[in-house]
């Protein structure tokens, strides 16, 4: 069964789709576009998106999925700047849970990211039972102090962490967020880490539309990172799949008034 069906009566022969697949799936022949190559699609859908007359279908990524688009969505460069730079880290949330409904809004969107060879592989656990977001804080710290003890050399640096956790239980981890959605992938994917930060940077980013707030879980995911087996069996994760990413989901309990400033801007030319 052939992979790229081609529409004759609508194919205007442009080679678009030859142009942009990046596989050599698609080449121009004498009678137009043509299938050369289908074990190598990786289906990025570029083909199907390209063409202006609807010519072409890849039985991978076909067209009656497609969203077709009258005009090619652009923000202003002043408002996307000005989105982009209002981003902002959120470390202090309402307790307030958030939707089933809105965070599958908000994690439909992430699915979307780009990713290394459109790979993709990525599934999400979403915890937001209060026991077990303090789990993650407890084993977390657990994690944290063993590293410490051993004289890790990095760790170090983080000694105080620990020992402020244990004097005030402030949750320094989580930071109370009553939301954290944590990225899987299997172990045999070796850009899982990096299609994870693609991916949590999109929920990052439509966040702010939903009224939500965000923060990387860093501490948590270093953890994860390491494969410690108590926060692997606290979230269920099994053995063939690895934890990536994590990010804190919830309602801001605060709102910022400017857009901060960072290090000026340094390039090279060569």
């Amino acid at each position: 069964m052939s992979l790229i069906k081609i529409n004759q009566e609508l194919c205007i022969k442009c080679g678009l789709c030859a142009e942009v697949c990046a596989c050599g799936v698609v080449a121009m022949g004498e009678a137009g576009p043509e299938e050369r190559y289908a074990a190598g699609c990786m289906e990025c859908g570029h083909c199907v998106a390209i063409c202006p007359k609807a010519a072409i279908d890849n039985n991978k990524t076909p067209l009656a999925r497609q969203v077709e688009l009258s005009e090619y969505p652009v923000l202003s460069p002043e408002k996307a700047a000005q989105f982009l730079r209002s981003r902002r880290s959120i470390r202090k949330y309402k307790q307030e849970k958030v939707s089933k409904e809105k965070m599958l809004e908000l994690l439909d969107i992430a699915r979307f990211a780009p990713t290394g060879t459109n790979s993709q592989g990525l599934s999400y656990i979403v915890v937001d039972k209060p026991e077990i977001l303090k789990g993650i804080t407890n084993v977390t710290i657990d994690w944290f102090e063993k590293q410490v003890s051993a004289g890790v050399e990095w760790a170090q640096s983080y000694a105080g962490l620990v020992k402020r956790y244990k004097r005030t239980g402030e949750d320094i981890i989580l930071r109370d967020a009553p939301g954290v959605i944590v990225a899987i992938a299997h172990k045999s994917l070796p850009i899982g880490h990096d299609n994870a930060r693609f991916s949590l940077e999109y929920v990052e980013l439509y966040a702010t539309t939903l009224g939500l707030g965000t923060c990387w879980a860093g501490f948590a995911e270093l953890c994860g990172g390491a494969n410690y087996q108590p926060l692997r069996n606290l979230l269920k994760v099994s053995d063939d799949m690895a934890i990536v990413g994590m990010m804190m989901v919830g309602y801001p309990r605060i709102t910022y008034r400017r857009l901060v400033d960072r290090n000026p801007l340094q390039v090279t030319w060569l």
